[in-house]
């Protein structure tokens, strides 16, 4: 699973495509669950990518 920013969010789809060999799961992450940060910048996260 990878949380990302509006940014980096196509970097983080392709990332689970070449990890896993498989179609991703792109989830918006609720605005009052928003704790996390981009796993590739500093910025709050707002997706979460998954294989499954």
């Amino acid at each position: 699973m990878i949380y990302s920013c509006e940014e980096h969010i196509d970097i983080a789809l392709d990332d689970i495509v070449d990890k896993y060999q498989t179609y991703p799961v792109l989830s918006q992450i609720a605005v009052d669950k928003q704790a996390e940060t981009c796993e590739y910048c500093e910025n709050q996260a707002v997706y979460m990518v998954a294989n499954k």
